[in-house]
């Protein structure tokens, strides 16, 4: 079964999910084999992995693009500016986002004026599906992100979006890293021809290895967040 070889619209929308993955071959199966059949076009993003995501991801009807260089924010640029749909939707290759409220979270988007919509995950309903240290490290995040930029943002951290592919065109998006996550947020949030929105998901626990190191991540991205708001000009992508 081919997941790109006829088009299939929702409400006169073409839809293109993009997955960015990294060793997610147990994963990216159960994310795929549960994808809707309303969605025109799957991208999953294989970056370096060293084990069978790319192969796994071909059989089960995805586009599979491979970038090199290692990277969250690497990753996602090189498969956003590869969509073709006129919506676009995002999530991990590792099961932890609900892959059946994709329509649930597209009727929203629709019905909403903003442009960019994330999937929240607070509050938790399932506590195992997050470490204790992951949860406070997101709520610092977040504070600080509320704080800096004046919108007040429940999960900072979410890798569930849905948006308008055009708004990539509005952006300014420079991360590299684990930031990118909290910066394509702000870019929505900044920008009030695009706007932002969030609205809760269930989280579950996530299928394989867990890559982020939290203390690590966490530093960089707080710091990610200060120079973004406070300094002009180029920034470093390395974040």
């Amino acid at each position: 079964m081919s997941l790109v070889s006829s088009p299939a619209v929702y409400r006169d929308r073409r839809v293109t999910v993009v997955i960015p993955c990294l060793n997610e071959e147990e994963g990216i199966v159960q994310v795929l084999s549960r994808m809707p059949a309303f969605v025109d076009e799957v991208i999953v993003v294989d970056n370096n992995s060293t084990d069978r995501t790319a192969e796994m991801a071909r059989r089960h009807g995805a586009h599979v693009i491979h970038e090199k260089i290692r990277g969250y924010g690497r990753a996602y640029k090189t498969g956003l500016i590869q969509a073709q749909g006129d919506i676009i939707v995002t999530l991990d290759g590792d099961h932890s986002y609900p892959v059946d409220a994709i329509s649930y979270l597209l009727e929203v988007f629709l019905h909403s004026r903003e442009r960019f919509l994330s999937a929240s995950r607070f509050p938790l309903k399932n506590r195992q599906a997050m470490s204790l240290k992951h949860w406070i490290g997101n709520k610092l995040l977040s504070v600080a992100l509320s704080v800096l930029y004046f919108r007040w943002v429940r999960d900072s951290q979410s890798g569930m979006w849905v948006f308008e592919r055009q708004c990539l065109g509005e952006m300014d998006l420079r991360s590299d890293g684990m930031a990118f996550s909290e910066e394509i947020k702000i870019e929505a949030i900044r920008r009030p021809a695009i706007g932002f929105k969030e609205i809760y998901v269930d989280y579950s626990n996530r299928t394989g290895e867990i890559k982020l190191q939290p203390w690590r991540d966490g530093y960089r991205n707080l710091i990610f967040l200060i120079r973004k708001r406070f300094t002009r000009g180029r920034m470093p992508s390395a974040c």
